[in-house]
C-alpha cells in the first residue's frame, strides 16, 4: 500500500550547471561505479553492471540526466577526500555554523550488494541539507513512477521508502537514522515527491529536508529491491516481541537471518558492518603493495583507482584466453569486447541528452568495433609475455591459441590499418601499429624461447620480424627532419605514440634517431613539437584529425609514454633524467583534488575526456616506477652502465 504524497514543484531548488569534469571522485565495487560531484551529487551511475544503462547521467546532462544530490541549502566550502588507503569517499561541507561529512561508498560484501549507501553525519552545529533522487532510467529514456511505501526491510514502525519502477529496472530509497550522542533524538525524515517534468524528467524524483544537529545521521541506501513477498512475514516488529517474549533486538537479529542474502534488515549495526567491511577491503588490498619508491602517493590512488575500474566477475588473463580461443572466421580478435565478452554493441546516438556542456552527442557503444586495429596484437602479446613472468604457465592448448594470433600477424602486417587513435577517415601504414606488430611477433618468439614451446614456423616469424623492424627504419623515417613520422604516407606529421619504441624494447631510448625524434616531440607546437607546458599532444591536429571532432588537449597517456622514454634516455643524458623529474612532478598537479587523472588536458589546464582514465593511471605507475628507479641509480652512480 502506498500513502497519499503531493507532487511539489522544485521551487526551492537552486539552479545548478555543470561542474567540472576534474570536480568528481569515483567509488566502485568492482562491477560498476559511480561519479560524486564536489557539491555532494552523484552525477553518473549505471546499475548493475558497467556498461548497464545509467540511472543518473547528470555529468552529460545538467537538466534530465539524473541526479542523487545532498547538497547544503545555505552557502558552503567543499573538502572532499578518500578515507585512508581506500576507496570510500567523504565529502566536507562546512560554513561558520557546522560542519557536515556525506561519506559515499558501493559496498565490498559477500554476496554483493548491489547499494549505493550515502551516509550524513553532522560533525559540529547544524548544517541544513537538500536531498533529491532523481533517477532517469535507460539513458534518461524510460519513464517510471514513484512511490511512497512502507519499508518492510526497517524495523523501526512507520518507516517509509521511496519505490521507483521502470519498464527494465526498479530500484528503492531506503534510510536509517541514528543517535550518536546521549540526551539527542534520532532525527525525522520525510520524503515528498518532486516533479521535475520541466527540466525533462519523465517521473517523480524524491526529495527530503535534512535539518540535523551535531549527534545525528542518517545513511540513505538506494538498491535494487529484491522480492518482498517473505519479507513481511520476517519483519519484527514490537507487538511480535512481545507476543514471543523476546526482546526486540534480539528478534531483529534472528529475523535478519530469516530474510534473503541481498535483503537483510536495515539496521544500524549493519549499515556500519558495510562501511567498516568495505574500507577493510580496500586498506587491505592495497597493503599487498610492495613498492617504496617516490611518489608512492600517486602510485596507489592510481591503483586504487585502476582495481575500481576492474570488472571482477572476468579474471584478467582467463578472459584474454577465452577471447583467443574465440577469434573471428579469418583468425582475428575484435579490437574492443563487452565486460562480458562479447562483440556486439553497436554504436548509438543519444540526441536527447545535452552532452557535458553542450559537447554533443552523446554516444553509447563504440562505432570503432569494427575497425581494423593492428596494434592491439602487440599489446596483447604483451600482456600473455608479461603475465607468464608471474603467473600460471601456459597450457599447450592455450599456446596453440597464442601462436595462431602470431601467425595472423606474420600473414598481415603488410596491411594498413586506424591505430591507436581509432581515426575514422583513412587507413594509413601506422608507425604505431607497425611497431606494436614487431612487439606480437618478438614476443612470441620469447615466449617459445623460454618456455622450450613448439615453434613450427619460427622462420617465418623470423623474418617478418626483422622485416618490420627495417621496413619501419627505412619507411617511418623522415630523414630530412629527423624523426620519426605517424605513418609511412605522411613522414611529415609527427605523432608522440612512437614514443613507445624504448618501452617496448623496439628500439634503446640511447639510439640517435629516438633521441631526435623525442627532442623534436619536446618543441612546442608553434616549433614543430607537440609538447606545450610540459605537457604532450598526440599529434599536430592541423595535419592530421581522428575523424570524432570535438576539442582536442593534451593527452595524458602521451604526456607518460614522454616522461619514461625521458627516463630511459636519461641512463644517459643526465639532462633528459631532469626534464623526466621535472615533467613528471608537473603532471601530478594536473590530478584533481583527489589523486585522480582524466584522458586529456586542456590549454587552460581544465581536465577533458575520458573520467577516471584507466591508461593514464596504469601509465602512471609505470612511468613513476621506472623514474624512482633511474634516480636511485643515479644517486649510487650506476647510470650508464646496462640494467
Amino acid at each position: 500500500m502506498s500513502s497519499t504524497v503531493n507532487v511539489h514543484q522544485p521551487h526551492h531548488i537552486q539552479e545548478r550547471g555543470y561542474i567540472p569534469i576534474a570536480d568528481h571522485a569515483l567509488i566502485g565495487n568492482l562491477r560498476t561505479a559511480a561519479l560524486v560531484s564536489l557539491d555532494g551529487s552523484i552525477e553518473s551511475y549505471c546499475i548493475p553492471d558497467f556498461d548497464s544503462p545509467s540511472v543518473f547521467a547528470r555529468i552529460l546532462d545538467a537538466n534530465k540526466g539524473g541526479h542523487f544530490s545532498l547538497t547544503p541549502t545555505t552557502p558552503f566550502t567543499t573538502k572532499q577526500a578518500y578515507l585512508p588507503s581506500s576507496n570510500v569517499l567523504q565529502t566536507k561541507f562546512m560554513n561558520t555554523r557546522g560542519v557536515v561529512a556525506v561519506t559515499d561508498f558501493l559496498p565490498r560484501t559477500d554476496p554483493i550488494l548491489f547499494w549505493l549507501v550515502r551516509r550524513v553525519e553532522v560533525i559540529r552545529g547544524s548544517l541544513p541539507l537538500a536531498l533529491t533522487c532523481a533517477p532517469a532510467f535507460n539513458y534518461a529514456r524510460d519513464a517510471h513512477t514513484t512511490q511512497l511505501v512502507p519499508d518492510l526491510s526497517s524495523p523501526a514502525p512507520g518507516h517509509l521508502k521511496a519505490l521507483f519502477r521502470s519498464p527494465a529496472l526498479d530500484l528503492d530509497l531506503r534510510y536509517v537514522a541514528e543517535s550518536l550522542a546521549d540526551g539527542i533524538p534520532e532525527p525525522a525524515v520525510h520524503f515528498e515527491l518532486l516533479d521535475l517534468s520541466e527540466k525533462g524528467h519523465k517521473g517523480p524524483a524524491v526529495a527530503a529536508t535534512l535539518d540535523l544537529v551535531e549527534g545525528q545521521a542518517v545513511t540513505f541506501i538506494l538498491r535494487v529491491p529484491p522480492e518482498e513477498g517473505a519479507s513481511m512475514a520476517a519483519r519484527p516488529s514490537v507487538e511480535k516481541a512481545q507476543e514471543l517474549g523476546v526482546s526486540l533486538p534480539s528478534l531483529i537479529e534472528s529475523a535478519s537471518h530469516l530474510r534473503a542474502p541481498d535483503d537483510p534488515m536495515l539496521t544500524k549495526t549493519l549499515v556500519h558492518r558495510l562501511l567498516d567491511a568495505t574500507n577493510t577491503y580496500w586498506s587491505t588490498w592495497i597493503r599487498r603493495s610492495t613498492y617504496t619508491g617516490a611518489w608512492k602517493e600517486a602510485v596507489h590512488r592510481s591503483a586504487l583507482a585502476l582495481k575500481m575500474l576492474i570488472y571482477e566477475p572476468t579474471a584478467y588473463m582467463e578472459f584474454i584466453f577465452d577471447r583467443i580461443k574465440d577469434k573471428n572466421p579469418d583468425g582475428s580478435l575484435q579490437i574492443m569486447y563487452t565486460i562480458h565478452g562479447g562483440k556486439l554493441f553497436p554504436e548509438e546516438e543519444l540526441m536527447h541528452l545535452d552532452g557535458h556542456k553542450g559537447s554533443r552527442p552523446v554516444r553509447i557503444g563504440n562505432g570503432a568495433i569494427d575497425h581494423v586495429q593492428l596494434d592491439i596484437y602487440g599489446e596483447l602479446m604483451d600482456s600473455v609475455y608479461l603475465s607468464q613472468k608471474f603467473g600460471k604457465p601456459l597450457s599447450y592448448d592455450t599456446w596453440v591459441g597464442v601462436r595462431e594470433l602470431v601467425d595472423y600477424v606474420v600473414a598481415n602486417y603488410h596491411r594498413p590499418d586506424l591505430s591507436i587513435w581509432e581515426v575514422r577517415n583513412r587507413m594509413r601504414h601506422f608507425t604505431y601499429s607497425k611497431i606494436m606488430m614487431w612487439v606480437a611477433i618478438d614476443r612470441g618468439l620469447r615466449l617459445a624461447d623460454k618456455r622450450s614451446l613448439p615453434c613450427p614456423h619460427r622462420l617465418a616469424w623470423l623474418t617478418a620480424r626483422d622485416d618490420l623492424y627495417e621496413q619501419i627504419m627505412a619507411r617511418a623515417w623522415n630523414p630530412e627532419r629527423q624523426f620519426f613520422a605517424q605513418s609511412y604516407e605522411d613522414t611529415d606529421v609527427l605523432d608522440s605514440a612512437v614514443l613507445i619504441m624504448p618501452l617496448v624494447f623496439f628500439s634503446p631510448a640511447s639510439d640517435p634517431r629516438f633521441v631526435s625524434t623525442l627532442r623534436q616531440i619536446l618543441k612546442t607546437p608553434e616549433r614543430g613539437g607537440l609538447t606545450s607546458n610540459n605537457l604532450v599532444y598526440r599529434y599536430d591536429v592541423s595535419k592530421t584529425d581522428d575523424g570524432v571532432g570535438g576539442e582536442e588537449g593534451t593527452f595524458c597517456l602521451c604526456t607518460l609514454w614522454c616522461i619514461e622514454a625521458l627516463t630511459r634516455a636519461g641512463e644517459y643524458d643526465k639532462s633528459m633524467l631532469e626534464r623526466a623529474v621535472a615533467m613528471f612532478e608537473d603532471f601530478i598537479q594536473y590530478t584533481n583534488h583527489v589523486g585522480l587523472c582524466t584522458e586529456e588536458i586542456s590549454a587552460a589546464g581544465e581536465a577533458l575526456g575520458n573520467a577516471v582514465q584507466g591508461f593514464t593511471h596504469v601509465t602512471l605507475i609505470s612511468a613513476a616506477f621506472n623514474l624512482s628507479r633511474t634516480q636511485s641509480k643515479a644517486s649510487r652512480g650506476l647510470l650508464g652502465m646496462g640494467n
